[in-house]
């Protein structure tokens, strides 16, 4: 019987034992694993195209709030000369035109409710909420300070809204008109079979009747949005009420997207509703 051992030239006995344990301790031949994803939770944040929208959303929501806020201040300092007309006109163009240019980059949201209430439909991601809500309170917050330094003579002037009336009026004012401005933003911009070129002015449009009807009730200012009620309340340090331009614009917004969504219903999936909306064609990407 021929022996299973054998002795090497360098006088070690091998067994053919050792040689099945060597071939199955040898390293694989396999190619060696892929280096990491690039695709990581945090990647999105660093992102050329997401900082695109970030500046996007921090220059939108400056303009809008200069601009609309500015009207208000001018009126205030040149005894009522804009009139509340003129400053709903002025809302309501500054967000139309801001749709136009920088919708197709961020979604235009320019707004917290807006910015929530899409992710609560899973129309925008979640990981990226927070940073498009601190880019526009960011914006609020340069454009009040750039109105105080221009309109130093005139610091009294306070640009922000403040509650006229009880905290629940103010609070179900806030939430009726967001629900409203919410419910045509989903209509017009997360609906193929609406006329989603015409979003721009039909959100503009929106926005100014609001400002007018609001307006002529003064029970809140017609905020709609978090970050325009914020920012001037920071630089002014003006905090009354504040708490209702927070909690109750991004409720109404919430209710009015999923309002529209029930109301919309349709036997097709989601996905095929809303692919072709043009208002929101940047956002949710990276």
């Amino acid at each position: 019987m021929a022996d299973n051992s054998g002795t090497g030239s360098n006088g070690v006995c091998v067994t053919f034992k050792d040689c099945e344990d060597a071939i199955q301790n040898c390293p694989s031949s396999a190619p060696p694993p892929p280096p990491p994803s690039c695709d990581t939770k945090d990647s999105v944040y660093f992102s050329v195209p997401f900082m695109q929208k970030l500046m996007a959303e921090i220059l939108g929501t400056y303009f809008m709030i200069f601009a609309g806020c500015a009207s208000v201040v001018v009126n205030l300092n040149n005894e009522k000369i804009v009139s509340l007309p003129g400053i709903s006109i002025v809302w309501g163009l500054v967000v139309m035109v801001l749709v136009y240019s920088l919708g197709h980059i961020s979604g235009a949201h320019f707004n917290p409710s807006v910015t929530i209430a899409h992710a609560t439909c899973k129309r925008f991601p979640w990981k990226q909420v927070p940073p498009y809500i601190l880019c526009q309170v960011l914006g609020s917050t340069l454009a009040a300070g750039t109105l105080r330094l221009l309109f130093q003579e005139k610091q009294d002037q306070f640009a922000g809204t403040l509650p006229a009336g009880s905290n629940i009026q103010a609070f179900v004012m806030e939430f009726i008109i967001t629900f409203y401005l919410m419910f045509v933003i989903s209509g017009v911009a997360t609906d193929n079979r609406a006329i989603g070129e015409l979003a721009g002015l039909a959100v503009g449009s929106t926005v100014l009747l609001n400002v007018m009807f609001a307006g002529y009730m003064p029970i809140t200012g017609a905020s709609m949005n978090p970050a325009r009620s914020l920012g001037p309340a920071i630089v002014s340090s003006q905090y009354k009420g504040l708490w209702i331009y927070i909690v109750a614009p991004p409720l109404g917004a919430t209710a009015g997207a999923w309002v529209y969504n029930m109301v919309r219903y349709t036997d097709k999936p989601l996905r095929e509703i809303t692919k072709s909306a043009s208002f929101l064609k940047g956002a949710g990407r990276s």
